[in-house]
């Protein structure tokens, strides 16, 4: 399916999306598409190499890449940080200060920043977080915290067993923003998220969830932030990290207190 057209006569700037994972993408489809739009430049960061230690994770990057580019996002605007920093799915935690400076480095010069999407703060996944942490608090230091937003993609609250929701944001992070997505949209994002074979198996939990979401729900759904938020934990009850003993909420705690007292 052919993607819509940017416009080209309103609100340049950045458009910046950050992701742990090649693949966390699917959960702002719409809103990449939206940016592009208003005719801005859409810049894509991955803060995890998205394999365990050791692998290649040029199969997912690839997979990525083209999504991307069926939204009209160009490679160059693709930036693997987490390839780049050696960082594995999973250990984002053990990697806070590299990635924080990363993140610093390449938009320490940029003035045209419009907007900033993060992973929500909900307890999903542990990179996740960590990354919503992360990026929170460099651009809150930097006054940029009302350009930030959050998006959900998936989390266990009051979800039992290993059972979880997918783009369901939690209350406790305020309330929604939200943005209808058309039936050709919904059509087009579907028939994407079947373009991540080396995730098949990941998939195959998530596709009928977000398949649920585009009949029965249909809109993109968008957050502010709040720096009091990453003290707190995401919601009551285990975690879904917790429960797939990903790590604790107390460890991605101590992480990231860790790392903000450097700071000060």
């Amino acid at each position: 399916m052919p993607t819509d057209s940017p416009a080209t006569d309103v609100d340049a700037g950045i458009a910046l999306f950050l992701f742990a994972h090649q693949d966390d993408e699917f959960g702002v489809f719409q809103q990449i598409l939206i940016e592009r739009q208003r005719g801005r430049r859409v810049v894509c960061m991955y803060f995890t190499s998205g394999v365990r230690g050791g692998g290649d994770p040029g199969l997912r990057n690839g997979e990525s890449l083209r999504v991307l580019s069926a939204l009209g996002v160009p490679a160059a605007d693709v930036f693997f940080a987490g390839q780049l920093l050696d960082i594995p799915d999973g250990a984002l935690q053990e990697h806070i200060p590299a990635a924080a400076a990363w993140l610093a480095a390449a938009t320490g010069g940029w003035l045209d920043i419009r907007s900033i999407y993060l992973m929500a703060w909900e307890g999903g996944h542990p990179d996740h977080d960590v990354l919503h942490a992360i990026g929170l608090e460099l651009f809150q230091r930097r006054g940029l915290s009302h350009l930030l937003r959050q998006f959900s993609l998936y989390n266990g609250c009051n979800c039992p067993w290993q059972f979880f929701r997918v783009l369901s944001p939690l209350r406790a992070n305020g309330p929604s923003e939200a943005s209808p997505i058309t039936w050709y949209r919904r059509l087009h994002f579907l028939s994407l998220c079947l373009r991540y074979p080396s995730q098949r198996v990941t998939w195959i939990g998530l596709f009928p969830f977000v398949l649920l979401h585009y009949v029965l729900n249909g809109r993109q759904e968008l957050q502010a932030v709040s720096l009091q938020r990453i003290s707190q934990r995401p919601h009551a009850g285990m975690l879904y990290y917790e429960k797939r003993k990903f790590s604790t909420w107390e460890a991605v705690a101590s992480r990231l207190a860790q790392w903000r007292a450097t700071l000060d």
